[in-house]
């Protein structure tokens, strides 16, 4: 299930009149600017990460944190670049751990919502491996609904699959989704939502928990 419009406008609306407030803490600014970008601007900003991780240690240097910004289109003083870099670069090694950014840098969660999330990806990962496939998918996200299977441009496997490398980078199509992919973009989709109460609505609807 992904965003509705409205949730994707409610939440670019809500961050972009965050963003402009110049006594927001840097974490907190950057945050905003993040998700002005929408729902999904989180997970994408997990795939770029992993694309310039080269040798695969989860760690960027500081060049390498403001080009993945500018890449996602996130173009924010460089002194709120380096506030919150350095807040993460405790040991002065001149590297972050992009994980553990992440997980600064998404908006506060509920546990209840957390627990949501959790229990609508058990649902989808059929197999129990931590990974949702096509497979999984099946009997459990109806693509029949799909505008282009309706219009007989796709078949119910196209849409399958497009669904799942929503979850993967701009050039990295594995056909599969990860716990922390799914749990990021839902991080977004939190973030539009005031009352625990809606999202508990929201989430129990779309999967049928």
């Amino acid at each position: 299930m992904a965003a509705t419009a409205r949730q994707e406008h409610d939440l670019k609306v809500k961050y972009n009149k965050l963003k402009i407030d110049p006594n927001l803490p840097a974490l907190e600014r950057l945050r905003a600017f993040v998700l002005s970008k929408g729902t999904r601007s989180l997970k994408q900003l997990n795939s770029i990460f992993k694309r310039i991780d080269v040798n695969k240690d989860h760690k960027i240097d500081f060049q390498e944190f403001q080009g993945a910004l500018k890449h996602e289109g996130i173009f924010v003083d460089e002194s709120v670049e380096r506030e919150c870099f350095d807040a993460m670069d405790q040991d002065r090694s001149g590297v972050l751990n992009f994980d553990e950014f992440l997980v600064a840098l998404r908006p506060p969660m509920s546990n209840s919502r957390k627990n949501l999330i959790q229990q609508a990806f058990n649902k989808l990962d059929k197999s129990g491996d931590g990974v949702v496939t096509k497979e999984d998918l099946k009997g459990v996200y109806c693509g029949k609904k799909h505008p282009k299977y309706l219009s007989g441009e796709w078949t119910e496997d196209q849409v399958l699959e497009e669904w799942l490398n929503g979850f993967n980078g701009p050039t990295n199509f594995s056909g599969k989704a990860k716990y922390e992919e799914f749990e990021l973009y839902y991080c977004g989709v939190s973030a539009s939502i005031d009352t625990d109460a809606y999202f508990d609505l929201m989430m129990r609807q779309a999967w049928k928990l």
